[in-house]
């Protein structure tokens, strides 16, 4: 008889989302909370389109409070600057010691495109154009500084290799940048990309530029599916399918400790369906919803050895299972590869 196939655990996420909170203590507890539960990462999201703190400086507060947990934040790749969105992530990943990840979103409408008066809104095709050009400008950036260029020498006063810094010099349709960046190569080469590649045109940008793709689902056989297309639409990019991790994005409610075991069941029914590699978790009360899961939820999908039970590693590449890439520029000579 053929040997069983053997599945590698789940990945679990979980947003902390919350409107009217204004203050990084709540949101440094909700991430505690689910590093307590060994899950791979959170996303906090972001919007132009309501009042709220920046996810990326929320995050950057909560990272020296956290030890092993991944952050996500949203960052609208619209109406801000690719090298200040490369600098900010870097500098996220830096000060997280490597647990950074970012979900790059887009703007569409009016009203927002009027609170920065630089141009008119794009339609959706042209936005997750440009936000796949942002992402791939911000691998550029974080790749135009070779791993050992900070020479840190007192005696000399040199301070970095330049000939280990790279002008990427990319034009794309709507900016140029020239680079290189101004903080040096994050601590996992590049965070981690999340892409909710629930809807057609952010699916598009997702196979060729996500690390992990969201697709909001309640359905196994449909998500299965979709991880199906995922991989095979990467793998025709000319990227190993192996580097994607496709979670399923649902939203959960939880009462009683008694909802919190049933959720146990159908992640590990979808496990064994082989419809997702994970999931990322949307509660409707982060507070609630979160510490139920950590209480109930988690001790149940480590009994079945579905979830693992203490972090293995540092970076969120290897909660992922995620190789840290190669530099493409020291490969190539300073040319992109």
């Amino acid at each position: 008889m053929p040997a069983p196939l053997v599945r590698s655990p789940v990945h679990l996420a979980v947003a902390i989302d919350g409107a009217g909170h204004y203050d990084a203590a709540h949101f440094t507890a909700l991430a505690r909370l689910a590093e307590r539960g060994t899950l791979d990462f959170v996303t906090l999201g972001d919007s132009f389109a309501r009042p709220g703190l920046d996810a990326p400086a929320v995050l950057a507060r909560v990272a020296p409070a956290t030890d092993r947990i991944g952050l996500v934040p949203a960052v609208n790749t619209t109406h801000t600057e690719p090298f200040h969105v490369s600098s900010a992530i870097a500098t996220l990943d830096w000060v997280s010691r490597g647990r950074a990840g970012w979900s790059p979103e887009v703007s569409t409408t009016e009203t927002e495109a009027r609170l920065f008066g630089r141009r008119p809104a794009a339609n959706a095709a042209d936005a997750w154009h440009e936000a796949g050009e942002v992402a791939d400008v911000a691998a550029r950036l974080w790749d135009s500084w070779e791993d050992d260029a900070e020479i840190r020498d007192e005696s000399t006063g040199r301070f970095v290799d330049r000939d280990k810094l790279h002008h990427i010099d990319f034009e794309g349709r709507t900016f140029s940048v020239r680079g290189p960046a101004i903080v040096p190569r994050p601590p996992q080469g590049h965070p981690v990309t999340v892409i909710d590649a629930t809807a057609a045109r952010p699916r598009a940008a997702a196979v060729r530029h996500a690390d992990v793709a969201l697709v909001r689902t309640q359905d196994p056989l449909s998500a299965r599916s979709t991880r199906q297309e995922l991989r095979d639409r990467a793998r025709a990019h000319g990227r190993d399918p192996e580097r994607l991790r496709v979670l399923g994005s649902v939203p959960v409610e939880l009462h009683t400790t008694a909802d919190a075991v049933e959720l146990a069941a159908l992640i590990g029914d979808w496990h064994a369906q082989g419809a997702v590699d994970g999931f990322h978790l949307r509660p409707a009360d982060p507070e609630r919803d979160l510490g139920l899961l950590v209480g109930a939820t988690v001790p149940v999908l480590q009994h079945r050895c579905l979830l693992r039970r203490f972090y293995p590693g540092a970076t969120l590449r290897e909660h992922l299972g995620l190789a840290r890439p190669v530099n493409q520029y020291a490969l190539t000579g300073g040319s992109p590869s």
